[in-house]
């Protein structure tokens, strides 16, 4: 086990470990640091817990395939492809919606949705 009383490079190599951690031995300290690293920003790691999370509902993930491969689509079109009825796409879409992963556009009296959020457009192209 490694302690932050070895060498100064050993030290230096702990440089990411916050405060409250730093008295705890550490096994592969540069491995430590690395992985703190990787993880980033905690605002960032929860955005994309929140997507992930968006995306392990089986309805909300059929509605998103969909929108992503034929493009913008009505709620009973939705509902029709999915299998779904009206107001479960709806409830789906007000969520999608209010996370900023898809938008809607009126067309008279007809709102087609579509997928806006990059980022899960990206994960959509490698599930389909």
């Amino acid at each position: 086990m490694e302690d932050h009383t070895g060498p100064p490079a050993r030290m230096s190599a702990m440089h990411l470990v916050p405060a409250d951690r730093a008295d705890r031995r550490t096994i592969d300290g540069h491995r430590v640091c690395d992985a703190i690293a990787a993880i980033g920003d905690p605002g960032h790691v929860r955005t994309w817990s929140d997507r992930f999370a968006l995306l392990a509902d089986p309805n909300r993930l059929s509605l998103l395939l969909a929108l992503h491969r034929t493009g913008p689509l009505a709620v009973s079109d939705l509902a029709i492809a999915t299998g779904m009825n009206d107001p479960a796409v709806s409830q789906a879409l007000r969520l999608l919606r209010a996370a900023g992963v898809v938008a809607g556009e009126k067309e008279g009296r007809v709102v087609r949705y579509r997928v806006v959020d990059e980022a899960v457009r990206g994960l959509l192209e490698q599930v389909s």
